[in-house]
């Protein structure tokens, strides 16, 4: 596939339109509906916890499992890697909780920032090679340009955090970063940011003046990212403002992705005369692809606040249960294994390689050779 041949969307214009930048304007507009309620100073509302939290944040890990478990034909490329990367999770979540909570948490929460990260510069670099911007002259430099904006957009505004720790808010449970940053760090990064980002602007403003392509999908993360980023975690010190961006601008496109990969996968299986397999149902429609994903979260939720919150009786029915110290070293581990599961196979299911060619198929993208480190994870 020639440079000239390629689309430079992932899916769609249109798709890719709405899956970037409609999370980002939803999570601006939920920002200024909570200004204006008084709700940016408490937590989520109930109902928008659900959607977002139930909904989304916890549903899109479940997603993992229509990519991978409800696939034969993806699960028989590499059986060892899908069932030892839980086996070992779990493994390493009993041991980790077994020497102390906050051991567990912290890492689980590194783990989950990690993630998040990586995601934002997995999709700038999808967009460069669908683009075509890799086979440019020049592009090593304008490579490493975009890789450090985008990583900044994210960077800066977490040392920002862990700069100005304790906050009203946190990745998972109170005290799970570690405070120690000195205070002028968190302002520095941001303002270095700011350097990066305007260098950055510059080179797309030059690409758009000298005529050459600029990829739109890969300005939209940047600048989605840039935003959210910094107004969850920079501009307010609220768990609200952090749920609605954080949790919208990932999850959503991570879902939309899932989706529309098995739609191709669907489609291919079909052209090429193969059977059917179970994620063949979700790709047929939004609602089937995501029904069993909203039911798993919920469930996995009710499991969480009846053995281990106990928070929210009035939304998950059922006596609470008090494991004790011994049982809930099994239990949470246990609760939390779709997280890490969905956390660490991410990086091997979308990574765009030769050896991978369904990540390649899954956004149009053909077999040369990848850049580094291609991939939505």
């Amino acid at each position: 596939m020639s440079a000239n041949d390629r689309s430079p969307w992932l899916f769609s214009r249109r798709a890719d339109v709405v899956l970037f930048g409609g999370p980002a304007l939803i999570s601006v507009l939920l920002i200024a509906i909570g200004a204006r309620t008084g709700n940016l100073d408490g937590d989520l509302p109930v109902a928008l916890w659900l959607a977002v939290v139930v909904g989304i944040d916890v549903a899109h890990v479940w997603s993992t499992g229509w990519r991978v478990y409800a696939d034969p034909e993806e699960f028989r490329r590499r059986p060892a890697l899908y069932l030892a990367i839980p086996a070992a999770s779990y493994a390493a979540g009993v041991l980790l909780y077994t020497a102390g909570p906050l051991a567990f948490w912290r890492v689980l929460a590194y783990l989950a920032t990690f993630h998040f990260v990586r995601q934002q510069y997995g999709w700038v670099a999808l967009y460069r090679r669908k683009s075509g911007e890799n086979d440019e002259p020049g592009a090593a430099w304008e490579r490493r340009l975009d890789a450090l904006t985008i990583y900044g957009a994210t960077l800066a505004p977490l040392a920002w955090w862990h700069a100005t720790l304790p906050k009203r808010f946190h990745w998972l449970l109170a005290g799970d970063y570690v405070a120690g940053l000195p205070a002028w760090s968190g302002p520095a990064a941001v303002a270095a940011f700011a350097v990066v980002l305007v260098s950055w602007l510059a080179k797309e403003s030059r690409r758009l003046a000298t005529g050459r392509p600029v990829s739109w999908g890969k300005v939209l993360v940047v600048v989605t990212t840039a935003v959210v980023w910094h107004l969850g975690i920079v501009v307010w010190d609220s768990d609200y403002a952090f749920a609605v961006t954080n949790v919208l601008v990932h999850g959503v496109p991570y879902l939309g992705l899932v989706f529309l990969a098995q739609r191709r996968a669907a489609e291919s299986r079909a052209s090429a005369g193969r059977p059917p397999v179970l994620a063949d149902l979700g790709s047929r429609h939004a609602a089937l692809f995501l029904a069993p994903l909203v039911f798993l979260a919920f469930l996995e939720e009710w499991g969480w606040d009846r053995l281990v919150w106990h928070e929210n009786g009035a939304v998950f029915p059922g006596a609470a249960f008090d494991p004790g110290p011994v049982l809930l070293a099994l239990l949470v581990p246990l609760l939390a294994l779709p997280q890490a599961t969905h956390y660490l196979l991410d990086a091997w299911i979308w990574k765009v390689r030769p050896g991978n060619a369904t990540a390649a198929e899954a956004i149009g993208l053909g077999l040369g050779e990848p850049p580094r480190d291609a991939g939505a994870g």
